[in-house]
């Protein structure tokens, strides 16, 4: 328990994974409850109104209680013991527990709210005028002038979110874990690629099941099968498994998705917002629902018209090549890449030999090297939470230390699907210091087998690209306060850094420092760089309509009154019929396991990711202007994004960098969707 509540001795201050076990963080939080109310006590008594004293003390009595939180959450995402599970339902009531305690203590707002009228008295810096303002709405938006009554029946809502968001989430984890889809006839895995038929038969014997191929639903699995099995049942079994996840059966998450949408616009009309959306929105760059309305309808009018002649396309040739008369969702990825292939001359598959995962690690530490100057050495002697987790030191060669960086790249049934970026000490202020940060990146990559290194799909490959750009702007923020360094930005902002990443991943100066054939060595040739390169818009009308649909979709639960959804597979047909392109298949349902904006942090804020590809598309195109790797272009990039976090308007920060305002014109171009 002590290791959860002391400051770490260990080098650069790490976190001592090895030095505790699930039985100590309950004790350890209601240890740094306790001794956080205490000094909670002391601090109300304090009648100064300056920052420090104000604002810089309550987030230091704090934290202590955001260190043991902090890591058993990260756990529970990447490494969920049954343990883990069991216990998290009491460890996120005693933290809405607290957090309530402090939000809606009217002398605790007493104290925030002088110092937010004394601010033009004090000499404060950009970064403490934003974080004052930042803290004093948080306060006000989290119920702190509500009436007493109606402060308790916020506690009984963010309890209650708490709890179901947890069951939705741990749904999900189980529903995926459970399934297995057992081949036991070599011919049905005709077209699968060699690699996963090679895994899907390790699976087997760990399973218990030799001689036969299980497949599970983790993406390298799930993907491979849509795309490339020629046998259309086992395409439509996966399918059916993968789009059914926790909807219906044991883990069903119906229920858990209407009371989540019910309580949060309850929470929203009691805090005096029309809907769940309008509060989201209000800390946004899109600022309401009927511009993210507009901005969705904008891109829907853009992308349609495409998307009809592709799902056309498809339905051609699976007409020509295998007399399919109707196109199912279980099709479309399979005839999409024998149509790359026809028009392109790509099959992604023969990219994989380029991409062994070591050198793509080694290729996207060099881009950070030539655009930051920044280097990676691995750390060998520091505890891990598991041993497939690599650690890096980053310096640069200005600075010194730059901070820590965890890498956690396959999939395992304690660890939940996608992708992300996380922190466990955020740059800013820890112990009445300064500190740099220790984030990490977790994945479910395609995983080795006993005769292949781990070797990715394109996909993959920009995906780490991705999740690495999230990680720099948590690891070259240079702030004082951690409430606005990282990625404590705009939500509709967070995703300019990741997804810019993604651009260089098309360029063949970049693919040229890692790309070679893992047995031969040989670089990647020029022509299938071309060929790839050409492949980046392909189906784009497609691709553009589903993250559409998905924004649409988690509008239609917030941005309403969810108390007259009373199904949700009718809701949800109806919320995206006007992005649908293929008929709804019975028994599949998105919103059970939409885990961005049920469990994660992207209610109301699932339209950003569009809105970001608007931000990384202007700005790539200054790097494109002057060289993927121009220092100057990415000294201001650093400078005005990287290093500012959220400590000012991320659109003026956006102007300083690229000295004018984004428009959606470079986002068009890029997609091959303007006229």
């Amino acid at each position: 328990m002590e290791a959860l509540l002391q400051p770490s001795k260990l080098r650069f201050g790490a976190v001592p994974f090895d030095r505790y076990t699930y039985n100590d963080f309950l004790p350890a939080l209601d240890y740094a409850i306790v001794r956080a109310q205490a000094a909670l006590v002391e601090w109300k008594k304090d009648g100064r109104t300056d920052f420090r004293s104000v604002l810089l003390k309550l987030d230091e009595l704090r934290e202590e209680v955001g260190r043991v939180s902090g890591v058993f959450f990260n756990l529970h995402s990447a490494e969920c013991s049954e343990d883990l599970q069991k216990i998290a339902p009491e460890m996120s009531s005693k933290l809405s527990q607290f957090g309530n305690d402090v939000t809606l203590d009217p002398r605790v707002f007493e104290r925030v709210r002088a110092c937010w009228e004394a601010r033009d008295a004090q000499p404060l810096t950009t970064e403490e005028r934003t974080i004052l303002e930042k803290t004093y709405k948080g306060f006000v938006r989290n119920g702190a002038l509500l009436d007493a009554e109606s402060k308790e029946r916020l506690r009984v809502l963010d309890e209650e979110l708490s709890k179901v968001g947890l069951e939705f989430s741990q749904n999900v984890l189980k529903a995926t874990n459970e399934f297995e889809l057992v081949v036991t006839d070599a011919a049905r895995l005709a077209g699968i690629p060699e690699a996963v038929k090679e895994a899907a038969a390790e699976l087997g014997e760990k399973k218990g099941k030799p001689g036969t191929w299980v497949f599970n639903l983790d993406y390298p699995m799930v993907i491979p099968v849509m795309t490339y099995a020629k046998d259309r049942e086992l395409r439509h079994q996966m399918f059916m498994a993968n789009a059914s996840k926790a909807f219906g059966g044991k883990y069903d998450n119906q229920s858990n998705v209407l009371k989540i949408a019910r309580l949060r616009f309850e929470r929203a009309q009691l805090l005096g917002y029309a809907t769940h959306a309008h509060y989201v929105l209000e800390e946004r760059m899109a600022s309401t629902p009927e511009k993210v309305a507009t901005f969705l309808d904008e891109l829907l009018g853009k992308a349609r018209p495409m998307a009809e002649r592709e799902m056309a396309q498809l339905r051609t040739l699976a007409r020509d090549l295998d007399g399919i008369t109707q196109l199912e969702r279980w099709d479309t990825a399979y005839y999409a890449e024998i149509l790359k292939h026809r028009e392109i001359g790509l099959d992604e598959e023969a990219l994989r030999p380029y991409f062994e995962l070591d050198r793509v690690i080694a290729g996207v530490i060099e881009v950070c090297h030539r655009l930051y100057d920044l280097t990676f050495e691995e750390v060998h002697d520091l505890p891990k939470y598991h041993a497939d987790v690599r650690v890096f030191e980053i310096r640069d060669s200005r600075r010194g230390h730059v901070g820590l960086f965890y890498m956690d790249f396959f999939p395992r049934e304690t660890k939940r699907a996608g992708a992300w970026m996380t922190s466990y000490s955020d740059q800013g202020h820890h112990g009445g210091e300064v500190r740099r940060p220790h984030v990490g990146i977790v994945c479910n990559f395609t995983k080795p087998t006993k005769t292949r290194p781990s070797l990715l799909s394109l996909d993959e490959v920009l995906t780490l690209y991705h999740e690495v750009g999230h990680a720099l702007h948590g690891l070259l923020s240079r702030l004082e306060y951690t409430a606005v360094s990282g990625t404590s930005v705009f939500w509709d902002f967070v995703e300019l850094p990741s997804q810019m990443m993604e651009n260089w991943v098309y360029e063949k100066e970049c693919l040229d420092l890692f790309a070679r054939h893992y047995e031969t060595g040989e670089a990647i040739p020029a022509d299938l760089v071309a060929r790839l390169q050409r492949s980046a818009n392909f189906m784009e009308g497609t691709a553009t309509m589903r993250q559409i649909s998905l924004g649409l979709l988690d509008m239609s639960y917030h941005a309403v009154d969810p108390r007259g959804i009373d199904f949700v597979p009718p809701h949800e047909e109806r919320a995206l019929a006007t992005t649908a392109l293929l008929p709804t298949v019975p028994g599949t349902n998105t919103s059970c396991a939409f885990s961005h904006i049920f469990a994660g942090g992207y209610s109301a804020g699932y339209y950003s990711y569009k809105w970001a590809e608007v931000l990384d598309a202007d700005a790539f195109e200054l790097f494109r202007d002057k060289g993927i790797f121009n220092r100057e272009v990415a000294d201001l990039f650093r400078e005005h994004i990287l290093e500012k976090g959220g400590s000012e308007h991320p659109m003026e920060l956006y102007k300083r960098f690229r000295g004018q305002e984004p428009t959606v014109d470079a986002l068009l171009r890029r997609a091959g969707l303007s006229p």
